[in-house]
């Protein structure tokens, strides 16, 4: 992993803790939240204030999300907010971290130049040891404070405050208003200044976690269900009517077409559909030539594409069934016959405009993870696992190009892959069109037309 970690692919864009007051301030935090204390001097934080360095040092990666729930966090300052969250155990954890502090971005500046906040993502659920528990948890709420206390305090001194200005005899309270100066050094004007965070409380009924070898779980869409990772046999009764394996395509298909979640690459707005396509064969190339033990180092996407064309009849079926694609989208092939079971067809979709969107790249990613791209970006987990078992030819082009081709503009390369253009003119209200005529194809068949029910 010492090439992905100096390309800034693994641990890329944590904070570094390297002051002795910031250390203190997260000892404090730490021994609040876990009872322990770390012994070094610097190191570098998440989102969530896990350290990798203070996981090596207390042998315990968990130690700030015991039982892989109820992730508990360390803010030493709102840039955090930048930062990835590793070792993740629930997909919606790092976007409910990232609200949560986009909301309170100026109480929580105010509060972390003084002390840490620390805090939890409280899901109700303690324990996990049964799938079934993972169907308790519906919304994720936030309770944060300062080590010592400051916004409970605050809001002690609100209190004292609004009955000093309602009630009568108020002024005449001695004791009162003492306790509201003791208070006040404590967290300055409140009236002024409020240091109060906002209480929010997220849904989380869509969502994949690492619990059980992974698991999709999609309860909000028309015909919900789990889906599971290949290695892992049904997990008993659940209280959704299906259970799909990772393994049984034909059923992930049907899934994702049923409830509209996913489009074919070809027919997404905006996007140059061949060109993506392409990048995917050429991902598939890497692998026949890892396979066939050949040196890729520094190789230029005209180099891979020349490899192709030398040795296409050595290509596997799922490099035929994009280039048929790509001849079709180019205007120079017929329409290509892409079941659900051809090894090419997950690499052809991509998720559909839905509020569950990245949920659906990152099954994507998995069903189809030739596409190192997509795994990177919307997989990071399987990457990392996948990255491991690779050969040196694969290591080192996957590396390269990632560094070449995506670092250099992140945002661009997502919005170009998964990106959704606005329509071109607001919703007509009149009722909707006749159904597509028989040789639009694409609108007749669903992704492919090729789903067996």
């Amino acid at each position: 992993m010492k090439r992905l970690i100096e390309a800034g692919l693994m641990f890329g864009n944590l904070i570094e803790v390297d002051s002795p007051a910031l250390v203190e301030r997260y000892n404090r935090a730490l021994k609040h939240l876990a009872g322990k204390t770390t012994a070094l001097t610097d190191f570098h934080i998440d989102i969530s204030g896990y350290s990798p360095e203070i996981g090596d040092e207390l042998n315990d990666h968990l130690y700030l999300n015991h039982n892989g729930v109820n992730r508990q966090f360390i803010l030493l300052t709102t840039q955090q907010k930048t930062a990835p969250l590793l070792n993740a155990k629930f997909s919606t954890s790092r976007d409910i971290l990232r609200q949560f502090i986009d909301e309170n971005e100026r109480e929580l500046f105010a509060l972390t130049a003084r002390d840490a906040v620390a805090g939890e993502l409280l899901n109700s659920v303690y324990d996990v040891s049964d799938p079934v528990r993972l169907f308790d948890i519906h919304t994720v709420r936030i309770e944060a404070d300062t080590t010592s206390g400051t916004v409970r305090d605050a809001d002690r001194l609100a209190h004292m405050v609004d009955r000093f200005m309602t009630e009568e005899d108020a002024w005449y309270d001695d004791v009162l208003i003492a306790d509201m100066i003791t208070l006040s050094k404590k967290t300055g004007d409140v009236v002024r200044n409020p240091v109060r965070l906002k209480q929010m409380e997220f849904r989380q009924e869509n969502f994949w976690t690492a619990h059980f070898g992974g698991m999709y779980i999609f309860r909000t869409v028309e015909e919900p269900a789990v889906i599971m990772g290949g290695n892992w046999a049904a997990p008993g009764k659940l209280p959704i009517e299906y259970v799909i394996n990772t393994t049984d395509r034909n059923r992930v298909a049907i899934f994702l077409d049923v409830n509209d979640l996913v489009e074919p690459i070809v027919k997404a707005r905006g996007v140059d559909a061949a060109a993506i396509l392409r990048q995917k064969m050429d991902f598939i190339v890497v692998d026949a030539a890892q396979d066939a033990g050949l040196d890729l180092t520094g190789a230029t996407r005209r180099d891979i594409r020349n490899l192709a064309r030398r040795h296409s009849d050595r290509l596997p079926e799922a490099w035929h069934g994009l280039n048929r694609l790509v001849n079709w989208a180019e205007g120079v092939g017929d329409w290509p016959h892409i079941s659900s079971d051809h090894p090419s067809y997950f690499l052809t979709l991509r998720a559909a405009d839905t509020p569950d969107k990245d949920l659906v790249n990152m099954l994507l990613a998995e069903m189809a993870p030739m596409d190192i791209r997509q795994l990177f970006i919307c997989h990071k987990s399987l990457f990392y696992r996948q990255y491991a078992d690779w050969g040196e030819t694969k290591k080192s082009y996957v590396v390269d190009f990632l560094t070449r081709e995506y670092q250099v503009d992140k945002v661009g390369a997502r919005r170009a892959l998964f990106g959704h253009e606005a329509p071109m003119a607001e919703p007509d209200p009149t009722p909707p069109p006749a159904p597509a005529p028989k040789d639009d194809l694409i609108a007749r068949v669903g992704p492919w037309g090729a789903v067996r029910r």
